[in-house]
């Protein structure tokens, strides 16, 4: 058996598109799966990183939109995690910022987006938004060990989704968009 060294945190400049998406999608998978995370916080964090870093995409300025940030090789989103002794996984994405800041939206049941927050709050034990110049970073923390980390799937009841969208969401179609990337 040869040992593995499990980095306890990482961080990693993304590109400001769909492939940082898959990118930072897969290095997530593999991070949390060396540190033995369990498989269902293992998907709801890749999820999670997923809906941040697309809203990045979508909504914000890259990082470094200025010439002088941008000749340092800076790639438009950080995202970064690492998981604590205290059974804690921390995601952070910065960009930017844009020109509101991200909160969960209240879309129409027949509305095509809008609901990607509100899923992350049902998903995470806290979520939050921190300023610095020129940065916005949007923060989750999920329990990976101990007693929060304990789930009842029986239990879910979708905490503030309109009636009508589904809470079993098709992870293996997230999967093949790593495909894509």
């Amino acid at each position: 058996m040869v040992a593995q060294e499990v980095p306890t945190s990482t961080t990693m400049d993304l590109s400001h598109g769909p492939a940082g998406v898959a990118e930072a999608r897969r290095r997530l998978r593999t991070d949390l799966c060396a540190q033995d995370v369990p498989e269902s916080v293992r998907d709801d964090a890749v999820l999670i990183l997923s809906e941040l870093v697309g809203n990045s995409c979508r909504h914000a300025r890259p990082l470094g939109a200025d010439a002088e940030q941008a000749d340092a090789g800076r790639r438009g989103i950080r995202a970064s995690w690492s998981v604590g002794a205290d059974g804690l996984l921390v995601l952070e994405v910065t960009d930017g910022g844009g020109p509101t800041r991200p909160r969960p939206a209240s879309p129409s049941l027949t509305a095509h987006g809008g609901r990607g927050l509100g899923i992350v709050g049902s998903l995470a034990l806290r979520w939050g938004v921190r300023d610095a110049p020129g940065e916005v970073t949007v923060w989750v923390l999920l329990a990976v060990r101990g007693r929060h980390a304990r789930r009842d799937p029986s239990a879910r009841t979708g905490g503030g989704l309109p009636r009508g969208v589904p809470l079993e969401l098709p992870l293996d179609l997230a999967e093949s968009l790593d495909d894509l990337g």
